[in-house]
């Protein structure tokens, strides 16, 4: 399962992690510590309080994070493209 959670720097990955990079490699992380893929009722808010936090936590290792090489620019996380559906 965590096979799946995908190196969100640069140069691994080309563009800045979007939030919904951060929110899925926390997940899948919540998901292998836990052991399950979705929470029983009674566990969901911690289940998803636990997702928060990781994802937080990434958000600003992320932002922190300097890579060699780079200049030492820092690159902060961009929001994802906005889906446009509405008639």
């Amino acid at each position: 399962m965590c096979r799946s959670i995908k190196t969100l720097r640069p140069p691994v990955l080309p563009e800045e992690a979007t939030e919904d990079d951060i929110r899925a490699a926390a997940l899948q992380y919540v998901r292998k510590v836990s052991g399950f893929r979705a929470p029983a009722a009674h566990n969901r808010e911690v289940f998803e309080q636990a997702v928060d936090e990781i994802a937080e936590a990434t958000r600003a290792l992320l932002e922190g994070i300097e890579v060699r090489g780079s200049g030492g620019a820092k690159r902060p996380v961009r929001e994802p493209a906005s889906v446009s559906g509405a008639a």
